[in-house]
C-alpha cells in the first residue's frame, strides 16, 4: 500500500525522510518558490514549492516529500481556511501514531 500518506507534525519528520507525508500547518511567510509554515506542534517547515502546484494560503495541508527534518517539497495542498485549531490538529496527529492499545481502551 504505497498510496498510504500519513499525517505528521514537526517533530516526526527525521522519521519520514524521502516519504511523502501530510503536514497541516499555518503559513507564516510566503517569497518566491518557498514558504514558511508552523505545524501543528508549532515547528517551523520550510516548504519547497514548484511551480504550478497551488498557492498556500493561511492554514493548509501540505503534502509532499520530506527532505530533511525541517524540508518538505510539496507535491500538492489543500488550503483549509482562516481558522483552524492547531492543538486538535496536533492532537489528532499524536492520537495516529500513538501507542494503539490506548485508542483499543478508548472503545473497548
Amino acid at each position: 500500500m504505497t498510496d498510504i500518506t500519513p499525517r505528521i507534525n514537526g517533530a516526526r519528520m527525521n522519521d519520514y525522510i524521502g516519504r511523502t507525508v501530510r503536514l497541516i500547518c499555518k503559513v507564516t511567510k510566503v517569497v518566491g518558490n518557498t514558504a514558511l509554515v508552523e505545524a501543528t506542534d508549532g515547528a517551523t517547515i520550510e516548504v519547497a514549492m514548484t511551480p504550478g502546484t497551488p498557492t498556500i494560503e493561511d492554514y493548509a495541508e501540505i503534502v509532499g516529500t520530506v527532505v530533511t527534518d525541517s524540508k518538505i517539497k510539496m507535491m500538492t495542498c489543500i488550503n483549509m481556511g482562516q481558522e483552524l485549531d492547531m492543538t486538535l490538529a496536533n492532537d489528532l496527529v499524536e492520537l495516529i501514531h500513538g501507542p494503539q492499545k490506548e485508542i483499543k481502551e478508548m472503545f473497548f
